[in-house]
Parts: C-alpha cells; structure tokens; sequence
C-alpha cells in the first residue's frame, strides 16, 4: 500500500530519495497542498472578526477543523481543543498557565527520563518559580518504565506527571494508561506529549483519562505552525490564559478584561487558519486510510528495518520493545540489543543507532550522499541520551509513505558507510 500512497507526496515522487525523518517532520500529500491552496484562493478573511461574508467563511473552516481534531482523537467537546503553533507552545501554556498557579514547594513534579526537551525544560522553570521537586522516571536497557519504576517515583506528594506517549528517540510505546492511572491515584493530573504517536496509532484521550494530551500537525502531514492542546474542560475553565490580546478577550477597559469562553481565550491574536485547514485535510487522509492500517504498515516497515539492521555487526541498536535484558544502565555505553522479537505493542517506527567508531553526523552525511535522509544528534533529549552513556546518534523513523526499498537503501548506504570509514569502525 505504501507504493500507492507515495504517489500522492509531490515532493517524494519529485526527488529520489527514502526520506527517513519523519519523527521530525513529516511530507505533505496533495490532498494537503490543495486544501491550503484553496482556502487562500476562495476562503482567505480574518476569522472571527468581520460580519462579511468571507470573514464568515474562514471562521467556519476554522472553527470545523476543530470540531474534525476533537473527533478524531475522540474527545467529548470540540471546546476542549486549543490551536497553538506546535506541541511546545503546548506544554508551555500548560506550564504557566497550569503549573505556575498550582503547585507550591511541598509538591513533586514527575517526567520521565526519555521526555523531549519541550516537556523537560518547561516543567524545569515551574520547578525553579514554585520551589517545588523535580524527579524523573527511568528506563531500563530495553528502554522501558518498568512498573517498579513507576510506582516508586509516583507517590504522595505528585502534583504533575508528564510523560511522551512515543519516545522520539527510542520509539519505546509507554504505558501511559498505567502511569495516568498511578498520577490520579495520588492525586496527579497527567500531562501526555503525543506527538509521536497521534500521527500513528488510533487515540482515545477519554480511553486514556489524560487530562492533557498535545501534538503537532507537521508531524502527521499538515503544515508546520499547527499544534493542538487538548484539556479537560474543567482545567481549561479554571487555568488562566497564557498570551493576552486580540480575540481572546471579552471585554476591555482601561484598567481590566474580561476573557473570552474556552477554548478562545486560549488563543489570542489572528489564528493559523490556513494551518488549521491543512490539519483538517490531513486528518481526512490519514482516516480515509484508517489509523489501524497506519499502524500496521509502520509495524511491518519496522520489523523489517530492525531484522536487516540486525545483520550488521557493525551497527549498534539502542533500546528494544522486545529485548529480554531489563537491567538498568550503569556506565555502560554499549547496550547493544540482542533481539527483536514481540515488539508488537512495546515499539513504534522509531530506531536509533549508530555506526560504530563513527560519529553520527557523518554517517549522516554519507547516507546523504547516497539520498537516504535520517537524523543525527541529541534528538532534543539530552538527559536521555547522558543517561544512556551517549552524546549522540543516528535516528531513522517510519512513515505510510516508506517502503521496504527504502530500508534497503538504508543498509546499502550503511555499507558505503563501512567502506569509507573502514579503518575506523570497531
């Protein structure tokens, strides 16, 4: 299947390459083109403002867009759907306008180690302005929270539990049902990063009880500047607004405001529409294939990438959903898995790896050489990677675009690699 949805990326049938970054950003279909190229041609007013027409009409693609985001992540009300500009604007409106007014010096705040640094550093300043305790949950060698893990960090006293549904680095699937369940069992809210797995896999934010859940639209074929925070309606009711100004208001004199209801006082300023139209369009797409088959196209993509990276013996694999070895990391830095089987509900269409004796950034350039397109880095999650007893590493990530052709010149490139650095490589 994934031969015939590449037809519909432009810019994959344009340029010969197996573009392997998708957990940074992913291609655009046409459908998606097309609608942003529409609403400019025939829609284009400020929303929200004017009684005219045209003002009437891009409010309504607007506010419909909303309405498609809440049913396709299957929350109760369209009005628990903030628009924001990405899934970090996200969690720092969650930050200030949350955390700063509810926590105090006698609470804890609990992420796990593997979070992007958008739901680390945020939550690093709350801890700094409410005196309050910062702790982390952390992984063992097949790069999961083990339950012991959880239970003993998430106790008395938890306030604030942020967790990555999808580590961006890993690909490990978290528990977050289980670690939503602990959060409200001591009475925590949870504060879930699904940027790395809305894009992928059927969510339920009512299934899960999350009371925040966040991710980005250019991470699942919408345009770049469109993120969504989706809130329990009663935490959006009593949090303050984060950004003051033009729309958000109710009423203004010259000494206070007053606030729009929820979600608009979440909002201020002229929104994204055009942004908001594209993620609209791309939810359209991704439904009509149906996020199940997403899902298994990615699972079978994966499976393949790990059994041929498997083969090279010169290639280190960092985490498993399937190792066997649950041994926490020490200052070892070789934690090379040592199988890959039952990663069915443990691993998304995520691996990092690295060529051994060779930094990343050149194995990146040579595989770019050869028009294979992956990440090198930190990946924005530096404690991670510290933790791991790493400063960096290769990263590849999956799409419904990919094909096995491309994993293939992958691994080629790989051997290119090989070549090139020979007398390196340990």
């Amino acid at each position: 299947m994934a031969y015939f949805l590449k037809r519909d990326f432009p810019l994959l049938m344009q340029n010969n390459i197996a573009y392997l970054d998708s957990a940074a950003t992913t291609q655009k279909p046409m459908q998606v083109i097309n609608a942003i190229s529409e609403y400019y041609k025939n829609s284009n007013a400020n929303p929200h403002r004017g009684a005219y027409k045209l003002s009437l009409e891009s409010t309504k693609v607007y506010d419909e867009a909303r309405k498609k985001v809440a049913k396709f992540i299957n929350a109760k009300s369209e009005n628990q759907i903030v628009f924001t500009r990405n899934a970090t604007e996200s969690l720092n409106l969650i930050a200030y306008s949350y955390g700063l007014n509810n926590l105090g010096s006698k609470d804890k705040i609990v992420l796990s180690i593997m979070e992007h640094h958008s739901n680390l550093v945020p939550w690093q300043y709350v801890s700094r302005k409410t005196g309050s305790t910062l702790e982390y949950m952390y992984i063992n060698k097949a790069g999961e929270i083990t339950d012991e893990e959880i239970d003993s960090k998430i106790v008395e006293g938890t306030k604030i539990v942020g967790i990555t549904h999808v580590s961006n680095v890993l690909g490990t699937i978290n528990p977050i049902e289980k670690i939503i369940k602990k959060a409200h069992s001591v009475g925590a809210i949870a504060v879930v990063d699904a940027s790395q797995s809305v894009p992928h896999m059927k969510i339920d934010v009512q299934k899960l009880d999350a009371d925040f859940l966040v991710f980005s639209g250019h991470k699942m074929l919408a345009p770049l500047g469109i993120g969504v925070l989706y809130a329990k309606s009663e935490l959006l009711e009593k949090m303050k607004p984060f950004l003051f100004g033009g729309d958000m208001i109710e009423y203004v004199y010259e000494q206070n405001a007053t606030f729009a209801e929820v979600p608009t006082k979440y909002e201020a300023g002229t929104q994204n529409v055009e942004g908001a139209v594209g993620l609209s369009a791309a939810i359209d797409y991704l439904n009509n294939i149906g996020m199940n088959k997403v899902q298994t196209i990615e699972k079978e993509l994966t499976n393949y990438a790990l059994e041929e990276l498997q083969k090279l013996a010169f290639v280190t694999i960092y985490g498993s959903g399937g190792t066997e070895n649950t041994e926490t990391f020490s200052d070892s830095n070789n934690v090379r898995s040592a199988g890959w089987n039952n990663i069915e509900n443990k691993q998304a269409g995520v691996i990092s790896f690295n060529v051994n004796g060779v930094h990343p950034h050149d194995v990146a350039s040579v595989l770019d050489s050869e028009n294979v397109c992956i990440r090198s880095g930190n990946h924005c999650a530096q404690p991670l990677l510290r933790y791991m007893g790493l400063e960096s590493t290769c990263r590849v990530s999956f799409y419904i675009y990919n094909t096995k052709e491309d994993v293939d010149k992958l691994i080629d490139a790989l051997y290119k690699t090989k070549k090139l650095f020979a007398k390196w490589i340990r």
